[in-house]
């Protein structure tokens, strides 16, 4: 009798629009790995009950999204250094002696999509990220390490991103400034807030953005978001979602877990083509 596949999951709130199940589902059989993979849907209040619950039942992993990230780090006993750095957690891992270790996959995967996939230039360029949350948190070293010529952090409550610029000052050249006072335009402009699930868009002013600019939503969804088609209505030279930062955050939290990093390109390729 063959032995139960390990179990893994997505957890977040709201969750039903997660294409991560159908993510690592794709990178399982690509690999030949023996694993469920799930979605878990958990207010925050419920949350760090839900998840204890699911690894003492014997859960291998978990994919942390909106809005537990902050809180996922304070859940797990150990952080690898990219997750406390962060101070935000998107990948839970049971460890041998009964453990969880947190990680933070996010960087990894946004600059992959940006670099690799997209072709996007971050050495000497004008950033912005918009959020200051654990979306926000995730990225800032992993930008920051490829040496823009500034990143610039705005957030509706100025008061965070202020806090986040003073958390990674000791690493590159990163300010805190309000939406009013972005009178200058940017080459990359990403988008970490949850604007785009609710069908909104930061209230940036149009001055962030022009011809030459590379707009970045985080989030994905079956159509543009409302921060994609303001750009794109701004005369942005490329727009793109965050479809291809899920797939390569997706698999180094695979890599973690496995021990495997899957095949990244079929796997997005199949995903834009369902979408098509």
């Amino acid at each position: 009798m063959a032995e139960a596949p390990d179990r893994y999951a997505v957890v977040g709130h709201p969750v039903s629009h997660s294409r991560s199940p159908e993510i690592h589902a794709r990178f399982a059989r690509q690999t030949g790995q023996a694993m469920e993979y799930g979605a878990m849907d958990l207010a925050p209040d419920e949350f760090e009950a839900g998840v204890r619950v699911f690894f003492a039942a014997g859960g291998r992993g978990l994919n942390v999204t909106l809005p537990h990230k902050e809180a996922a780090a304070r859940l797990a006993d150990a952080l690898t250094p990219r997750a406390e750095r962060a101070g935000a957690v998107n990948t839970l891992a049971a460890q041998p002696d009964g453990t969880v270790l947190g990680d933070n996959t996010d960087g990894a995967g946004l600059m992959r999509d940006l670099q690799v996939n997209l072709d996007v230039r971050v050495e000497g360029s004008r950033v912005l990220l918009v959020g200051a949350g654990g979306a926000a948190r995730g990225v800032v070293a992993p930008l920051l390490a490829a040496a823009p010529g500034v990143l610039v952090l705005t957030n509706r409550t100025m008061e965070r991103a202020e806090v986040l610029a003073a958390d990674f000052q000791d690493i590159g050249p990163v300010v805190a400034c309000p939406f009013e006072g972005l009178l200058d335009d940017f080459d990359l402009v990403i988008n970490a807030t949850s604007a785009s699930l609710a069908g909104q868009r930061p209230a940036l002013p149009d001055t962030a953005m022009s011809r030459a600019t590379v707009a970045y939503d985080m989030m994905y969804g079956s159509k543009p978001s409302a921060f994609m088609d303001w750009a794109a209505e701004r005369g942005a030279r490329q727009v793109s979602d965050g479809l291809g930062m899920l797939v390569e955050q997706a698999a180094e939290s695979f890599l973690l877990w496995r021990g495997v990093r899957p095949d990244t390109a079929p796997v997005l390729a199949a995903l834009r083509e369902s979408d098509a």
